[in-house]
């Protein structure tokens, strides 16, 4: 590729502007072509950040429908799709990719790389994730009056239950777009995994033992491990799924000897690993702050790590308590029931170590403290109710009810979105050289954990008293009215947190007080560097000499045992001169992840509609693959 770029020929030349365009860094084509983790992390942020309002609306819509009895703003049909898309959106194409986003900003900088192992991989697994998340909601589009035949989006829930996603009672492409789309999600997934297993177990500067790894990159590991693992079991679900439907392979059809709970042992098998998917990050997101603003270090580190490490082994062992109704009978029920119990203990671990982190601590209140606390006290609020739904008997009442809905939502909104709201505000001066408005911070949080709240909470209640899940009206005199009404108001409170928070990002961006070098007194390697981070990251790759290693270069114990910052370390005013790095060999731009990723969706469309867009959209991955496979793959800064 290099010799032909160098020559006189018109593709040459082509070749040479190309580069030259994405080499230019203000430019737009230096994101599209980009390799840099960095700025790969800020895209997969944004654009997972965007497909969060998409969902948050979609759950206001459904949200308005619910707010009195008897309402007709939604018709089922309606309340079906959005549904189904809100689950799938928060879940793939939010939680996940914004984990992923914090996994690229930050991983090789807590390690001490220049970048990540696969940087090419890396681009492509964006490229596709933002393929996935766009053909996924394309489906919204596919009216009769646009392709003959199609009725819009999926509507068969976000968990696709046999035979709903049949095409008997799901006719259209929508659950075909929902199937493909998750294909392609799961591609990017698992790009990524293997990606950062293989850059946190030979990339890490030397002396970082597994030992002295920070608690996030230990459960990005982790995380990284499920991602490879469970993307599989999915997988193999969803070809089965549309080859029923394109192709009457019968899976899942009953009536010809195929069986619909193997989608539900497929999805939950798959499903329940995912759930920790979603948190483990977080987890460690929280782990990292909590030391920081306690001005300790993180209490029993090793009983932290290797509770996270149980974690992802129980998580396989827990699925069938989604399936107690299913008629599996007592044995499997009462193992599975045990089983849920003890995955409860090493998160229970977890909670307690970070309570002690703070109990004694210096703590100084500042917002991403107390994202972590809304974590911790949300988080544990929804594993009591889901403790309730190891009894067996209890489950059974509660099955398909609201009370699971505030269940989930407790963990994963009040788990997962809290924590990566926390980390956002943590890293954001890292990445742009400023603060995020503390006053403005605050607000947002306490919005957003009282619209929390007064959403979910009471839905504990409607559950109990009997309110089923994915109905789109309800009558009135059930008890419902009330506490209805009260999540729909705590709905759009959730709504104006987030406008507050767009509003201080907006204006911290430009007019945000400069943060320095360390603006936190933090522990982990990556508050060493300058802020932004310059494009190569360490000038030279430091040496770790414990864990904590950054705190350990500014901080020592005097001969009274008091602890003492060492004069002249680490000035937090310190700017990058632009002058080191010199001779540093990184990764060039390239265009071929992109274009090996857009052949994605053409295939997935063909697939739908016609099969000589199948080879249309081979050929592309093709080219994309052979030319990134042939380019240079470094160039000297």
């Amino acid at each position: 590729m290099a010799g032909v770029a160098q020559a006189g020929n018109p593709l040459g030349r082509a070749l040479r502007d190309v580069r030259h365009m994405a080499e230019d860094r203000y430019s737009i084509w230096s994101w599209i072509a980009t390799v840099d983790h960095k700025r790969i992390g800020i895209m997969y942020g944004i654009t997972a950040f965007t497909f969060f309002l998409i969902g948050g609306v979609e759950a206001l819509l459904l949200r308005i429908q619910l707010a009195q009895p008897n309402s007709t703003f939604l018709d089922p049909d309606q309340f079906n799709r959005l549904f189904t898309m809100h689950g799938t959106t928060m879940i793939f194409l939010v939680v996940m990719p914004l984990s992923a986003a914090f996994f690229n900003l930050v991983i090789p900088l807590m390690i001490g790389a220049r970048d990540v192992a696969f940087p090419r991989l890396n681009s492509f697994s964006f490229w596709a994730f933002l393929a996935g998340g766009i053909f996924l909601n394309a489906s919204f589009f596919i009216r009769g009056n646009i392709f003959e035949g199609d009725i819009g989006a999926p509507g068969a829930g976000w968990f696709g239950y046999a035979p709903l996603t049949s095409t008997e009672f799901s006719p259209g492409h929508g659950i075909d777009f929902w199937i493909l789309g998750l294909l392609i999600l799961g591609v990017a997934s698992m790009a990524g995994g293997f990606n950062f297993i293989v850059t946190i177990l030979n990339m890490r500067a030397p002396g970082m033992t597994l030992l002295r790894m920070p608690l996030f990159v230990w459960m990005t590991l982790v995380t990284s491990f499920l991602i490879i693992f469970a993307m599989p079991v999915i997988t193999v679900a969803l070809f089965e799924l549309l080859f029923d439907r394109l192709y009457n392979a019968n899976f899942f059809n009953a009536s010809v000897g195929g069986s619909p709970l193997l989608w539900q042992h497929m999805f939950w098998l798959f499903g329940h690993p995912e759930v920790y998917i979603l948190i483990l990050p977080a987890m460690g997101i929280v782990s990292e702050i909590l030391p920081t603003f306690s001005k300790k270090p993180l209490f029993g580190y090793p009983f932290v790590v290797f509770s996270g490490v149980a974690i992802g082994f129980m998580s396989w062992g827990v699925w069938v308590h989604h399936m107690y109704t299913t008629g599996l009978g007592t044995v499997a029920n009462s193992a599975f029931g045990l089983s849920t119990i003890l995955i409860g203990v090493p998160t229970g671990v977890k909670i307690f170590n970070w309570l002690a982190t703070m109990w004694g601590g210096s703590i100084s209140i500042k917002t991403p403290l107390l994202m972590c606390a809304g974590f911790v006290t949300m988080f544990t609020i929804g594993g009591l109710s889901g403790v309730l739904h190891t009894m067996v008997p209890s489950d059974f009442q509660q099955q398909d009810t609201y009370f699971v809905v505030a269940h989930f939502h407790y963990v994963l909104f009040g788990g997962s979105i809290f924590a990566l709201f926390a980390g956002v505000y943590y890293w954001f001066p890292k990445f742009t050289g400023k603060l995020l408005g503390e006053g403005l911070g605050q607000l947002h949080f306490w919005l957003m954990l009282i619209g929390f709240n007064l959403t979910f909470f009471p839905m504990h209640i409607s559950g109990l008293l009997g309110m089923p899940r994915r109905i789109y009206t309800y009558q009135e005199g059930f008890g419902f009215d009330t506490l209805n009404m009260m999540s729909t108001v705590g709905g759009f409170i959730i709504a104006a947190s987030m406008l507050v928070f767009i509003t201080n990002f907006i204006s911290s961006l430009r007019n945000g007080e400069k943060s320095g070098r360390d603006p936190w007194d933090a522990r982990t390697l990556e508050w060493s560097l300058p802020s932004p981070v310059p494009n190569y990251n360490f000038k030279e790759v430091p040496v770790v000499e414990a864990r904590d290693a950054f705190w350990y270069t500014k901080y020592r114990e005097n001969e009274e045992g008091v602890v003492v910052r060492i004069e002249g370390a680490a000035a937090d005013d310190e700017e990058d001169d632009g002058e080191g790095g010199h001779g540093i060999h990184l990764p060039s731009p390239s265009y071929f992840p992109l274009i090996a990723a857009a052949g994605l969706p053409i295939i997935a469309t063909g697939l739908i509609y016609d099969p000589a867009l199948v080879a249309v959209g081979v050929a592309t991955t093709m080219i994309g693959v052979f030319g990134w496979a042939i380019e240079p793959p470094t160039e000297r800064r």
